[in-house]
């Protein structure tokens, strides 16, 4: 995992704990921040392993039905697909809460640390300017209406791209990839379709030489 991935992940689980004023946020302890989001991912990863259990159910229970209840080799098919699905998907979950051990580790990299803090003290000073630039990019939505995961994903990567000099395409492309792991289904595609809006206004903004 990059650093600055990690520190991705890192602002956007602490972001929601942290003081609301910037100058609180100097003062913060970065082992607050860093303990804000273990809790954070340890509750996602029990979270993570009941929906697993309850996925390998739903798959053992499709399995047995497509034996003794299927009207003929289609549905059963149908059946034993589904089940493999649901089975995939668990083990899927299972790999991601696997994954908190190498977070931990990596999190108190010094390169995580100095880039999660600059990160997120950027976030905090400027969000009035970053959620009004973010509202101006929304069709026919508000930002408040939004779940608090896929907000906190927009600020950081309208942070990255507008205050920190990260390429724009990179803060897109590690946004997606947040929402994939932490919002809905079809969240991804929202923020990729907003931040790519907010991309396009900012290059039209761009002084030109």
């Amino acid at each position: 995992m990059q650093a600055r991935r990690i520190a991705r992940e890192l602002a956007l689980l602490s972001i929601g704990q942290l003081p609301a004023k910037p100058e609180r946020l100097q003062a913060q302890q970065l082992q607050d921040v860093i303990l804000a989001a273990v809790r954070t991912l340890t509750t996602e990863v029990h979270d993570t392993l009941e929906t697993a259990s309850a996925e390998l159910n739903r798959g053992s229970d499709r399995l047995l039905t497509s034996e003794t209840r299927a009207i003929d080799v289609q549905s059963a098919r149908a059946m034993v697909r589904e089940a493999l699905e649901l089975t995939q998907t668990a083990i899927n979950r299972v790999g991601s809460a696997l994954e908190l051990p190498e977070f931990i580790q990596l999190a108190n990299q010094k390169e995580v640390r100095s880039y999660v803090m600059e990160l997120l003290s950027q976030a905090k000073a400027h969000q009035a300017e970053v959620d009004r630039l973010i509202e101006t990019s929304m069709v026919d939505w508000q930002l408040h209406r939004l779940a608090r995961i896929d907000q906190d994903i927009l600020r950081i990567a309208v942070t990255e791209m507008w205050l920190l000099g990260v390429p724009q395409q990179v803060a897109i492309n590690e946004a997606v990839e947040l929402a994939k792991r932490y919002s809905g289904d079809d969240g991804h595609r929202f923020i990729n379709g907003v931040l790519r809006r907010i991309s396009e206004h900012l290059k039209s903004e761009a002084p030109t030489s």
